[in-house]
């Protein structure tokens, strides 16, 4: 590992793909900006949240919210997608606590006190409704955004996002880890082997043959910091959850999913589409797993114009 290390500090992939990823962003129309919350609370804790915001937003457009899940950070997941939207909609892409350029010092770790510090930074720059696109963990975190500012929240996209597990569902045997320990271990990756192991769950044709001196780079670059706060905020989405403390929201929802999702099963997404009715729809993609917005990019766009256009 040493070597390997001393190689990353020469030359890194994974850090020149994020410079592309930057300079892709700010061709789109965004600029990078990191917004100190601290001031909101009373409290002496630290709290900033970086987002990509338009350049000279106009107050004419709608305004889209993109948030990510776990991996390495917005721009990563968001990237193939961006030039869909900056036309027709103010759109902005937060890298949530713990990812990216975000922190903070307060011990929460619920996807409800990331929402608020959402909602804090979108009154920031003067977003006052919004629509919203979760992705997996920032399904979640998107979910919880609608159900505490239902009046801020206009149209909601959850992909892939178990919103409606419960702690059980571990215990019944619904997902293919056995518990939430080797969940966390393969979600935060550490070592190749795991995170080859994250990348045959995400994908259904994984990308074979990667050269460890990749891998490591990779976890070097993007997995090595706030892997306890990273930990807890998945303990913290599983710890007492029952689907009947859910709150219901009215929202027009989409529900995508990928049909071999292995991280959060299909069945959660039906779940969750008879939770909520016939405020919601629901699209299935085939030969998809979870990173369905990445291995079926267009197919995942198309859907996402439909509903937000």
């Amino acid at each position: 590992m040493v070597d390997y290390l001393r190689l990353l500090r020469c030359f890194s992939f994974t850090a020149s793909r994020d410079w592309l990823f930057r300079q892709s962003f700010a061709n789109a129309g965004l600029r990078s900006v990191t917004t100190d919350l601290s001031h909101v609370d009373s409290t002496a804790s630290t709290t900033s949240m970086h987002c990509w915001i338009p350049k000279s937003p106009n107050r004419s457009k709608p305004n889209l919210l993109l948030v990510h899940g776990f991996g390495a950070n917005a721009m990563w997941q968001y990237n193939q997608h961006l030039r869909s939207f900056t036309g027709r909609f103010n759109v902005y892409v937060p890298d949530l606590l713990f990812f990216g350029l975000s922190s903070t010092s307060e011990p929460d770790r619920t996807e409800s006190f990331q929402a608020r510090c959402l909602m804090r930074l979108m009154e920031a720059h003067g977003v006052r409704t919004t629509s919203v696109v979760g992705i997996s963990y920032g399904g979640f975190v998107g979910y919880s955004l609608a159900a505490q500012f239902p009046e801020r929240v206009e149209k909601l996209v959850l992909c892939c996002a178990g919103v409606c597990l419960e702690e059980k569902d571990m215990e019944d045997g619904l997902f293919k880890v056995p518990n939430l320990e080797e969940a966390t271990g393969i979600l935060i990756p550490q070592t190749p082997e795991k995170l080859k192991e994250l990348i045959r769950f995400s994908f259904v044709k994984p990308i074979r043959g990667v050269p460890s001196f990749f891998l490591w780079d990779f976890i070097d670059v993007m997995c090595t910091e706030f892997v306890e706060e990273k930990r807890d905020l998945i303990k913290s989405i599983l710890k007492d959850r029952r689907l009947s403390d859910l709150p219901r929201i009215k929202h027009k929802t989409l529900i995508i999913w990928g049909e071999e999702d292995q991280i959060f099963p299909v069945e959660l997404g039906y779940r969750l589409k008879r939770y909520l009715g016939e405020n919601a729809e629901m699209v299935v993609i085939k030969k998809a797993g979870h990173a369905v917005n990445l291995e079926k990019s267009k197919e995942f766009l198309k859907h996402l114009k439909s509903f937000l256009i």
